[in-house]
């Protein structure tokens, strides 16, 4: 299967268990496989034969940002519900949400979640 890959999608927002993550923001980043048969969009030259990464980058900002979310689990579903909702050309998504910022004393890159969701 052919993929469409987004790498390290910075966003920020408001998630987290603790108040001043609600409060305060933290920077989040992305990184997402989209499952797609590209053969029509390799042959045609037309964006509109495949997935337009900008539009689906529009996508996770909006999901991501609209609520705040306790957990990176539910962030990270959360999207990936609303990637295959809204592109039924995506089969799968893979989503690796990153915080490297979280309270955490200790000395790390990041921490975070990885989901896979298919139809």
């Amino acid at each position: 299967m052919d993929k469409i890959l987004i790498r390290d999608l910075k966003l920020f927002a408001y998630h987290g268990v603790n108040p001043e993550e609600k409060r305060d923001g933290q920077n989040f980043y992305f990184d997402i496989d989209l499952s797609v048969n590209m053969t029509k969009a390799c042959y045609s030259d037309d964006v509109n034969d495949t997935v337009s990464y900008a539009k689906v980058i529009k996508t996770v900002r909006r999901v991501f940002t609209e609520q705040k979310y306790d957990l990176l689990e539910r962030a990270a579903q959360a999207t990936a519900e609303a990637i295959l909702d809204e592109y039924p050309d995506v089969f799968k998504v893979d989503i690796t949400l990153k915080k490297p910022e979280a309270p955490v004393k200790a000395d790390f890159g990041w921490v975070g979640v990885k989901i896979s969701r298919e139809r």
